[in-house]
């Protein structure tokens, strides 16, 4: 019965992806004073926080970052954007002016309407212009998707509505074919960095962000078999 349990254990701790043993405690992103705008020691008033809701309100507020970094990490958060809407989630981003073409991107997209939707690396969840999601469980456009990353080392996961839909390795050759075939072919310095900061994108349309935290993964984090 114990060999039972514990073979039990382990195949749960297996099929939740990466996994870190000790895991830091949650810390919520919900608060202003958590970010700020890019290259800037303030955050732009078209982002506010309300109910536990980071949002912003009016295009113009410019990308924004976190104002801690992290390198191995866990984050959670639920998404809702307006028809047609597009904007974007980086992470281990360097404080600079363009984000994206230095931080991988977990891609917010209304897969239905928005521009974007026409090229598969460019939908929600995907690892943008690199990886396309494994499958399309994206929710109606007025309901909240609930986001999860895991970065443990060089390995990536991107989950969306409980479904993995991405995975890569930094290390991999796959993933250096992969940026030499994509716009970011020619930044040098594009997914470079190990620990960075969280980045939110303003690409011209209101995003609502919610029950957003993050926990800081140790040395023992395992990565699952990509």
């Amino acid at each position: 019965m114990r060999g039972r349990r514990i073979v039990s254990i382990l195949l749960a701790a297996l099929a939740s992806g990466c996994a870190s043993t000790p895991a830091a405690p949650w810390q919520s992103l919900a608060d202003t004073a958590q970010w700020r705008s890019v290259g800037a020691s303030t955050l732009d008033a078209r982002w506010q926080a309300s109910d536990g809701e980071l949002a912003l309100t009016a295009a113009g507020g410019g990308d924004i970052i976190s104002v801690a970094a992290y390198d191995d990490f866990e984050l959670e958060l639920a998404w809702r954007l307006p028809a047609g809407g597009n904007s974007g989630l980086f992470y281990r981003a360097v404080d600079a002016s363009p984000v994206w073409a230095r931080a991988v991107e977990y891609q917010l997209l209304d897969d239905r309407d928005a521009e974007d939707r026409v090229i598969p690396s460019h939908r929600a969840g995907a690892v943008y212009d690199l990886i396309a999601p494994a499958r399309d469980v994206l929710r109606p456009i007025d309901e909240y998707n609930e986001t999860r990353i895991v970065a443990c080392g060089p390995r990536v996961e991107h989950w969306l509505n409980g479904v993995r839909v991405a995975a890569y390795d930094l290390d991999s050759d796959d993933w250096r074919r992969r940026v030499a075939a994509s716009k970011f072919a020619g930044q040098p310095e594009f997914a470079k960095a190990r620990r960075g900061h969280l980045a939110l994108q303003d690409h011209g349309n209101p995003v609502h962000l919610r029950k957003m935290r993050i926990r800081a993964l140790g040395p023992e984090c395992k990565p699952a078999s990509l």
